[in-house]
């Protein structure tokens, strides 16, 4: 049984993929640092969380985002 739906995709993009693999990557380096008590990497790994929601927004505007429903980006 297959219908079509109005759903604008909720991360089904190249955006939020890019985005999320950036700040799990971030996340992740953050936690290590944390553990060692590097407190340079857990400084550089929040400014590059950061860089990957910027990433994340600024190809959305590019259009690679999902597109909403009214099926504009």
């Amino acid at each position: 049984m297959s219908f079509e739906s109005a759903d604008p995709g909720h991360g089904h993009s190249t955006a939020a993929w890019t985005a999320v693999t950036i700040m799990l990557i971030a996340f992740s380096i953050g936690t290590v640092a944390f553990f060692f008590e590097v407190a340079w990497l857990v400084w550089a790994s929040a400014a590059l969380l950061l860089l990957g929601l910027v990433a994340g927004w600024v190809m959305a505007k590019a259009g690679y985002g999902a597109a909403s429903v009214d099926g504009s980006h």
